[in-house]
């Protein structure tokens, strides 16, 4: 396995890495795809900064002395790119797609807290969509794992034979009992991207996002996974501690737009979904465990 890229403090820099991300990187054919053992490291990186409040007031956190669930992933995101960005790494960095992201927080974690962070790049696997693959995120404390990420992430490419297949039709679509109605301006995928790093045209602005094949920018999806938790942490019920937060992403929310958080209670978790305007085709759907 190759060396672990360790920073200490400082994360790399994403200039750097953005550029790169622009140069043009052949692909070749799925099934001689191969995804690398890739990982790197961040030591003694601080939960507290400037951005965190920025963040908390972007996303609709209520400012705590506890870090969002969210956070650390924004944390690791100059890891995230480094990996995506190397040379040996087969895909081309604006061509993926952000399937599926859990999160599972073992405890809370505070503000101000000394975190080790690893990133590493999973098991790969062919489908009939293309080629995807898992970006694993790790943080401890002391030593001890405290918060765990796993991002399942596409690259589109035509199915070969073997890959081929029909798609399944989407299950029929619940409604639950609670609703709240979410606004998402037009600026908000700047805003997130100027707290986050993360700074992919088709979040930018209406003419970046064309080049891609977008009518409209579209939101980050874990700024929708982030708001939609932020208020869900607001209602009767919600239990603070470990959690796992799981979450499909699906339709893109076109900027400006609105949205409606539907969402159902349970003894064990919680099902929740961010759905369109209508309430009739979703963005994203998931579940929240207590652990």
């Amino acid at each position: 396995m190759p060396d672990t890229l360790i920073y200490h403090n400082t994360p790399p820099g994403l200039l750097p890495l953005y550029a790169r991300a622009l140069l043009p990187k052949p692909v070749k054919a799925g099934n001689e795809v191969t995804i690398p053992e890739l990982s790197a490291r961040l030591l003694g990186a601080s939960t507290a900064s400037d951005e965190l409040a920025r963040y908390e007031a972007i996303c609709g956190f209520c400012k705590t002395t506890r870090i969002p669930v969210t956070w650390p992933h924004v944390m690791a995101f100059p890891l995230h790119l480094k990996l995506l960005t190397d040379k040996t790494f087969p895909l081309p960095l604006l061509g993926l797609v952000h399937l599926r992201n859990t999160i599972t927080q073992h405890r809370q974690i505070g503000v101000g807290e000394t975190l080790d962070l690893t990133v590493r790049l999973g098991k790969q696997e062919r489908t009939n969509r293309g080629i995807e693959f898992d970006l694993i995120t790790e943080a401890y404390a002391a030593g001890k794992l405290v918060w765990e990420e796993s991002s399942i992430t596409l690259y589109r490419q035509a199915a070969t034979e073997s890959g081929a297949g029909k798609k399944s039709a989407p299950p029929p679509l619940e409604r639950y009992p609670n609703t709240l109605s979410i606004k998402a301006p037009e600026s908000i995928g700047r805003q997130y991207a100027g707290v986050s790093g993360d700074s992919n045209p088709i979040h930018m602005h209406a003419l970046s996002a064309k080049a891609f094949g977008f009518p409209k920018a579209i939101a980050h999806g874990m700024w929708s996974k982030a708001h939609a938790l932020a208020l869900l942490e607001q209602q009767e019920g919600w239990k603070p501690g470990a959690i796992r937060v799981s979450c499909q992403f699906k339709k893109p929310l076109f900027l400006p737009g609105t949205a409606q958080l539907n969402w159902q209670t349970g003894a064990t978790g919680w099902d929740y979904q961010l759905l369109n305007a209508k309430g009739d085709a979703p963005h994203l759907s998931g579940r929240i465990e207590w652990l």
